[in-house]
């Protein structure tokens, strides 16, 4: 893996879209792209943008070619475990507020937070294909632009800032997670007013 690795940082800009795609369709490498796409605009500032964009390209197509591999198979392997009251009630919170949470985790780089976990419930329990890949892209496109930028301004220190600030973000995501689920439960209202009225 570190072989592959080194590959990719040798191919630059290239490399991080082909491991963006790989991460993207479901292979497990946790903050593979994010550290690529750091190393990369660390070492050549000029080609940050691009890196940014490459990184967001290859994100979106690995993540529709996982969105299309979860359509044909995962809505019957997870219609197993959501017959049961508790089942159907994670369903319906997943189907209402499960892209805020992918939302949540494609902005930030946390750890803790397992993207395709996410990915996975909300494309197997009917999300849309337009929805899904907007989302994902109003996460993706400002996280690693945000991450390419800090490699070209900050260099070496970029890894110690970004560890330096992991409590903020945690913040910013219970923040963030916070506000969309209170917004989409005041949306919610006038339906379950008008349910409740017939």
């Amino acid at each position: 893996m570190k072989e592959f690795r080194r590959l990719l940082v040798s191919w630059g800009p290239l490399g991080i879209f082909v491991l963006a795609f790989i991460e993207s369709i479901g292979i497990p490498n946790p903050g593979g792209t994010d550290a690529l796409l750091l190393l990369v605009a660390i070492a050549r500032p000029d080609a940050a943008i691009l890196c940014a964009v490459l990184a967001t390209a290859g994100s979106l197509l690995g993540s529709a070619v996982f969105y299309e591999i979860v359509r044909l198979g995962g809505d019957k392997f997870l219609l197993r475990y959501t017959l049961s009251g508790r089942g159907q009630r994670f369903r319906a919170w997943v189907q209402r507020y499960g892209m805020v949470t992918v939302f949540i985790s494609a902005l930030l780089p946390i750890p803790i937070l397992p993207l395709k976990v996410f990915c996975a419930g909300a494309c197997a329990m009917g999300v849309s294909r337009t929805r899904f890949m907007l989302v994902l892209a109003a996460g993706r496109i400002p996280r690693y632009a945000a991450l390419a930028y800090l490699g070209a301004q900050l260099g070496e220190n970029t890894n110690d800032w970004i560890r330096g600030h992991y409590w903020h973000m945690g913040a910013i995501a219970v923040a963030l997670f916070g506000a969309l689920y209170a917004i989409l439960r005041w949306t919610d209202r006038p339906r379950n007013t008008a349910e409740g009225l017939q």
